[in-house]
């Protein structure tokens, strides 16, 4: 038995945080995929957009040493 409360360094966290917030974007960018023969090209464009901005944050992210 030992106390409740452990310390965990942020970089636990913010692995994490990053992971969700890909993982919830994957599926933003699934449906999107598969409504691309009714929605046209400017959704691609708009899910390109919204890739690069992702992965300027992972770059971020990883340089920081998260």
């Amino acid at each position: 038995m030992g106390d409740a409360w452990l310390q965990f360094r942020i970089c636990y966290y913010m692995f994490a945080l990053v992971f969700v917030v890909f993982d919830v974007e994957m599926v933003f960018l699934y449906l999107r995929a598969m409504s691309f023969d009714i929605l046209g090209v400017s959704v691609f464009i708009e899910a390109f957009i919204f890739v690069m901005i992702l992965i300027i944050g992972l770059v971020y992210a990883w340089r920081k040493g998260y």
